[in-house]
């Protein structure tokens, strides 16, 4: 079993910055995937961001050039830097890891979700 901790996330000014962070106890695989993910109420859960353990990244178009996703591979952490916020990134972020499970294969594991809202 795999249980992800997030933690960063607040009110926060238009223009202004936050890091949210989530680290996962338990054992997961040496290959996996963690991912950033927002919703708001009444809409689906979107992916913001992902990384791979070969460094591979991909982000969701709105916020490109704004927020940056690193992970500390033997603290099993991973991290999203959001700058720029704007009063749309409000949402409910959460934290996922896709690790593999042996003879059960990929399996997703969330974190509790961190409220980020962007207003004046």
């Amino acid at each position: 079993q795999v249980q992800l901790v997030e933690s960063g996330g607040g009110l926060v000014q238009p223009g202004g910055s936050l890091r949210l962070s989530c680290v996962a106890a338990g054992s997961i695989s040496q290959t996996n995937l963690m991912a950033w993910h927002r919703q708001v109420p009444g809409k689906q859960r979107e992916l913001v961001a992902s990384m791979t353990t070969d460094g591979s990244t991909n982000y969701t178009d709105s916020v490109k050039g704004r927020f940056a996703i690193s992970r500390d591979y033997a603290k099993k952490t991973v991290h999203l830097q959001m700058n720029n916020l704007k009063p749309e990134d409000t949402a409910v972020y959460y934290c996922r890891v896709r690790t593999w499970i042996t003879l059960r294969g990929w399996r997703d594991y969330w974190g509790q979700g961190t409220q980020v809202t962007v207003s004046s």
